[in-house]
């Protein structure tokens, strides 16, 4: 599935539910499917910074496309980056480089789950995907 193809299914099953505890209970059942990342990467280097959860994520170039694994100490957290590394695993680096993250966030209306103190923590995490996308596409280059 592309990134479009994945970002629509999402907002297809989050269009199902019309109260926000029904939209929470949905992403903690996603973070229930998280990847597991493996406890060698649970150290600072891909600790997520500016979330105020105990968030790691770890990349992987297999084949190409870029393989994300996560874990996350939030039931909330971990369901968000869960749902991002749903669309954006398994995909191309210049693909994810090329998507326009904000306005599937926007339309997931996943930033109303945060409070704005805490909403740093979702642009740290679309912020690390990218910087992942960004280093994995330079190394298929050179």
């Amino acid at each position: 599935m592309t990134i479009k193809e994945t970002q629509l299914e999402v907002l297809d099953e989050m269009s199902m539910f019309d109260e926000s505890i029904e939209k929470m209970e949905y992403l903690i059942d996603m973070g229930r499917t998280l990847p597991k990342i493996d406890d060698k990467y649970k150290t600072d280097e891909y600790q997520i910074k500016g979330c105020q959860s105990d968030l790691w994520l770890n990349a992987e170039l297999i084949d190409g496309k870029i393989v994300f694994t996560a874990s996350a100490a939030a039931m909330i957290p971990r369901g968000i980056i869960a749902v991002l590394i749903r669309v954006y695993s398994n995909q191309k680096p210049e693909d994810i480089l090329n998507d326009d993250t904000n306005a599937f966030i926007k339309a997931a209306g996943l930033n109303d789950f945060f409070q704005m103190t805490r909403s740093n923590g979702l642009e740290m995490m679309i912020r690390q995907i990218k910087l992942y996308a960004l280093a994995l596409e330079t190394k298929i280059k050179n």
